[in-house]
């Protein structure tokens, strides 16, 4: 079993306005010597947008901004935008994000060059609805059921709204082009799904009519173990190492106190993503103090940011959809424990 090490509470809410009803789910990178974080923040009303604050050190808060860095801006982000990601490829960071319009929920991107402006390129996951989503999925064979139980809202959803379309979040790039193609995860439950392209012009409905179609072969992960059999979904960008990419997810497993968030650790092929080396039989962490068990939302540890230090692997993640927490583990000792676990 590997030895992760519950480093506290990084970031709580405070009485501003725009994170007066948690902080939580934050982006993480290194850049210039420093720690940048890029936090989910809730305001009364669950209306998200993304603070910003830097660290001296992984656990050293030096600045924390008192205005939201993005906010949400036009229809499809009418009530937030939640859960950022964060890499950099060649000289453009790329932000992801799911942007929410009180209905649909849905895979957004932001470019910046230097980590302070940030513009919006939009939605880059489609809008189908469940019907045209099934209709896409099934033309090679039959799929999960459980896609149906957590995307087919139909007869839950009164006739009057409009625009109902399949939520497909926790997109993330990777931080590099692969044999020269752009790659990031996205997901639809239960299952992470992967993306290749050359350039984002490519994101069109063309290509997503033609990647449900062929929904199979594009399923990274799908749930294993008991701990998430549930669902899953991405958590923190691909961290690159000589054995593989390193994916840190959750996972979510239904109980008697409710759904409970943990986090993973999967290993992918450096060349070929969409091959899965190996994956713990076991939760990395989860819910264990007062601050994970109760808040919010109970029960969660939902991972989404990491950097690495001195061969330690710093884990940022939500606790119970109210603060930000950080866990800490051995880099090599996670690798190896993972290589004794290869698919």
């Amino acid at each position: 079993m590997i030895q992760v090490k519950k480093e506290g509470i990084l970031l709580y809410k405070t009485n501003l306005g725009f994170e007066n009803e948690g902080v939580l789910n934050p982006a993480a990178i290194f850049h210039n010597g420093k720690i940048h974080i890029f936090y989910r923040a809730v305001s009364k009303g669950n209306y998200s947008s993304i603070g910003y604050c830097r660290l001296s050190t992984p656990l050293q808060i030096e600045e924390r901004h008192d205005v939201p860095i993005v906010f949400p801006q036009g229809e499809i982000e009418s009530h937030g935008i939640e859960d950022p990601r964060i890499v950099k490829i060649d000289d453009l960071f790329y932000l992801t994000y799911t942007a929410y319009d009180g209905i649909n929920a849905l895979g957004s991107l932001a470019f910046s060059k230097d980590l302070i402006t940030f513009e919006k390129v939009g939605l880059i996951v489609p809008q189908f609805t469940f019907k045209e989503f099934r209709h896409l999925a099934e033309s090679k064979g039959p799929i999960n059921e459980k896609y149906y139980r957590y995307n087919d809202h139909g007869s839950t959803i009164s006739k009057i709204v409009k625009n109902r379309y399949v939520w497909d979040k926790n997109v993330m790039f990777f931080p590099r082009r692969i044999n020269g193609m752009l790659y990031f995860i996205h997901r639809v439950k239960p299952d992470i799904q992967l993306v290749a392209i050359n350039e984002l012009s490519e994101l069109t409905v063309d290509f997503w009519q033609n990647y449900f179609m062929h929904l199979h072969e594009n399923i990274l992960l799908t749930p294993k173990f008991q701990h998430e059999i549930s669902y899953i979904g991405g958590g923190c960008p691909p961290i690159e190492t000589e054995q593989g990419w390193l994916l840190i997810y959750h996972s979510v497993h239904d109980t008697v106190q409710g759904y409970v968030y943990s986090a993973c650790a999967a290993l992918l092929d450096l060349n070929n993503p969409l091959k899965e080396i190996a994956r713990l039989p076991y939760v990395l962490f989860r819910p264990d103090y007062n601050w994970e068990l109760e808040g919010y939302v109970n029960n969660v540890c939902f991972p989404t940011g990491a950097v690495v230090e001195n061969e330690i692997l710093y884990i940022y993640y939500g606790a119970a959809d109210e603060q930000v927490a950080c866990a800490s583990l051995n880099l090599k000792e996670l690798i190896n424990e993972l290589l004794l676990n290869k698919i």
